[in-house]
């Protein structure tokens, strides 16, 4: 393994064209939607399966080893920075840590897929959730960002992350992942006054966790509402978007909130009433239409298909321009409709950040 305090040598070798702006400058004044040299460009999940140097780390070490051991986590934090050199750093963790700090612990079946440790079926399941318990139990991520905010040297920017409330409260009601998540909606409709229980508690374990990483240094936090799209467009402020927004209020911060609500393209107004500096757009919009419909000084961050880094270096760079031409202007942070996917083609991935940087 490379060693962590060396990196910030490596970061520096991998600059291949002049900048006027640092990755961390430029990311951190397109999320205030000031002028930028070009936009920035990191990717949702860009670091993990598709790197072969995480994969050699896998075979040695099972997920939650690298997300709860802070020198490993660094270390993957890292890895596509040093090979890539993206803009922004994102914490290598899982959403589900909020609901292991709740109580509620998780693991990895052996025929894939995320299995909890038990379910909530009741009232009673969800009064064992110990929010007060959840800043001393990640504090492992503290430390994991202690190592990864010096190796950046400035030159980076570092991204936390947490799932949304209602996200989190899909995959703690169904106990895992699930082809058709149904069983929040069905507390949402018929138990209100439990399913605000729930959402209470999970907004402040998520306040609490951001924070965390607000206090430890980084630059911005992303909420991952991956499952915003599972409601209609009528019941989402209710059911999604007043959490994510009594989070960002709650938020003792200097640092700019991402909101991803992935198939959320009804609420463009909600999401914006979030309070949040930087809306992600998934693949299935247009990002200049959705950009119009915002209010001036939210920035936009998308929107590549990722299905796309499966196909040839060419194609990529195409509909890389394309999306840069269509966005130009203050604002726009270049990423993917969602993360990046196990058969990535390392090529594909060059592509895409070439064709961004040598944008103007």
């Amino acid at each position: 393994m490379e060693s962590i305090q060396a990196t910030g040598q490596a970061l520096g070798s991998q600059q291949r064209t002049p900048a006027t702006l640092s990755g961390r400058q430029r990311f951190v004044a397109a999320c205030h939607c000031r002028p930028v040299d070009r936009p920035p460009v990191w990717l949702m999940r860009q670091a993990g399966r598709a790197l072969p140097e995480y994969r050699a780390l896998k075979e040695k070490y099972s997920f939650l080893e690298l997300v709860q051991t802070p020198e490993l986590a660094a270390e993957v934090t890292l890895q596509p920075i040093r090979r890539f050199g993206f803009d922004a750093a994102i914490l290598f963790s899982d959403i589900l840590v909020v609901a292991e700090a709740l109580g509620q612990r998780y693991q990895f079946r052996d025929e894939g897929g995320i299995e909890l440790e038990f379910t909530l079926n009741s009232a009673a399941d969800i009064d064992r959730l110990e929010v007060g318990a959840v800043i001393e139990r990640v504090q492992y991520v503290a430390k994991s960002l202690g190592l990864i905010k010096p190796a950046l040297a400035e030159r980076t920017a570092l991204l936390g992350f947490a799932g949304s409330p209602w996200t989190l409260a899909n995959y703690m009601i169904e106990g895992g992942g699930v082809k058709e998540y149904s069983k929040a909606k069905g507390l949402f409709y018929s138990y209100p006054q439990l399913f605000s229980r729930l959402l209470e508690k999970l907004t402040r374990a998520v306040t609490e966790l951001l924070q965390v990483q607000i206090d430890s240094g980084v630059d911005a936090v992303q909420i991952f509402d991956s499952l915003g799209g599972v409601l209609s467009e009528s019941s989402f402020a209710a059911a999604s978007a007043r959490w994510m927004k009594q989070i960002i209020a709650s938020l003792n911060r200097q640092v700019p909130v991402i909101v991803f609500s992935k198939g959320t393209h009804g609420n463009w107004d909600e999401l914006a009433g979030t309070g949040a500096q930087v809306l992600g757009a998934d693949c299935n919009v247009r990002l200049a239409q959705v950009r119009e419909q915002l209010p001036a000084g939210v920035a936009v961050q998308g929107n590549l298909d990722p299905f796309l880094l499966s196909t040839t270096p060419e194609i990529v760079a195409g509909e890389t321009s394309r999306i840069l031409r269509e966005m130009r202007g203050t604002g726009h942070i270049f990423n993917l409709g969602h993360g990046v996917p196990p058969d990535a083609k390392l090529e594909n991935i060059e592509s895409l950040v070439a064709a961004v940087r040598s944008f103007r």
